[in-house]
Formats: C-alpha cells, structure tokens, sequence
C-alpha cells in the first residue's frame, strides 16, 4: 500500500510540473509581448517627441514680434511641408527659406512671414491680400479655377520674376494637385499694390483684394521678391480639413 500512495505522489508531482511550466511559459510569452508593445509605443512616442521638440525648439528660437507671432500650429505644418518637399527633391539642399501666409487672420494684418531658418530670424513681417472672391476682411472660400477670382491653399515653389502689369512681379508653381496646381495658368503670382496698406484698410475696413494673388505692398514688393525667388518655399494656409488632409505635403513619413 505505502507503494501505491508513494506512486501516486510521483504521478501527481509530475503531472502538475508539467502543469505549472506551461503556465510559467505562457506568462512568460505575456510578459515578453507586453514588453515588445512597450517598447513600439515607446519609439513612436519618442519619434512624435523629437519631430514636435524640433520644430518647437526652432519655433522658440525665432524672434517673432510680440504682437506679430505666427501660430506655431501653422509653422508646425510650414515645416513638415517644407522638409518633404525637399525630400521629394522640389527644393535645393541649401534652401532654407520659409514664406508663410496665414489667411485665417484678417487681412487687416500683417499675416506674412519670410523666415530664415538658418538665422533663425524673420526677414519681412508683411500685410497680404487674398483674392475678391475670397471674401471681405477675411478670406472664407478657396479655389483652383480660372477666373475664379480666389486664392488657392497649399504650398508653392518660388519661381522667376518678370515685369507685368502689375510690375515686378514673381511666378508660383502651385505643389498641391488639385488645390494650387493650375496657379502658373491662372498667373497666380506674387505682386506689389497699393490697397495693400493700412492706410487702405484705415478708409475701407479691410485692405484691398486681388483676383487671387498673394499680393503685398507696393515698397515691399521688390525686397520680398527678390529674397524668396528661385525654389523657396510658399505656405498658403487656411484651416480647411479636406485640404488638410488630403496635401501630399502634409504627410507625416
């Protein structure tokens, strides 16, 4: 009888290593793909940190006016446009110069900015109009159409000067399919004009309009187009989501 039970003991014992070894891998394999989980969402937190802390860190760097900042939301994008169409090879290496144009301000002001990131300075803080179509005081309506009479969102490669009717002058390759990309055909181009100035918006509660152009003032012209021609970047920026989410440019890598 002792040989029975002392046999017993023995089949029990073996029975619940197995048992609890099964258990031990398998808690093992839990921990370990935990663990993996961990260390994705830990890279991917690390990658979002270190794109945010970059172009924060440059953000903070540039001495913006205090009453003239440009949204860091809207630079944020400036720059990841910017980044990717130099990847894409639209840019030179050495470009390092940045236009943006926030058209969710009033046009009353100065919501232009030619910033240089090397010297982490801004060169011109300027007053912009946007197309009569587009809308008084504030720009609501955006399009790519001929005649349309409106602006177009997205981003543009500065291209070369000429003298037109509305004297010098600078064409803009609209980047953005669907959004800017008829802009050379619909001469969308940088230009001087007197309703852009404050004196206009003084007499008529907003600057004056173009037929979508991101027109500047008249003394400002040459300055800023002779800084930003030849293959820099342009942002025209306004908070519509379906430009948003659908621009090439916008795309995170």
């Amino acid at each position: 009888m002792k040989g029975f039970y002392s046999l017993l003991g023995i089949v029990y014992m073996v029975t619940t290593s197995f048992h609890f070894s099964g258990e031990k891998t398998e808690l093992k394999k839990d921990v370990t793909i935990s663990n993996e989980t961990k260390t994705v969402a830990v890279s991917t937190s690390k990658k979002d940190t270190k794109e945010m802390s970059s172009s924060e860190e440059l953000y903070n760097s540039i001495l913006f006016e205090t009453d003239h900042k440009l949204n860091f939301d809207v630079f944020s994008k400036a720059i990841l446009g910017f980044n990717n169409l130099k990847k894409a090879g639209k840019l030179d290496e050495s470009a390092h110069l940045l236009t943006v144009c926030d058209f969710s301000m009033s046009s009353n002001t100065k919501r232009l900015w030619v910033i240089d990131m090397n010297e982490k300075k801004v060169l011109f803080n300027s007053l912009v109009a946007h197309g009569k179509n587009t809308g008084e005081e504030f720009a609501m309506n955006f399009s790519n159409t001929e005649s349309s009479y409106q602006s177009s969102l997205g981003f543009y490669v500065t291209d070369v000067t000429y003298e037109g009717g509305n004297g010098y002058s600078l064409k803009l390759l609209g980047m953005d399919k669907g959004f800017n990309d008829a802009a050379l055909q619909r001469a969308v181009v940088m230009h001087g004009a007197d309703y852009v100035s404050e004196e206009f918006a003084a007499a008529h509660k907003r600057i004056g309009r173009s037929w979508g152009c991101p027109a500047v003032p008249r003394a400002l012209a040459e300055p800023i187009i002779n800084t930003i021609k030849g293959k820099n970047v342009l942002f025209i920026y306004y908070p519509d989501q379906n430009y948003l989410s659908s621009s090439e440019w916008l795309k995170e890598a």
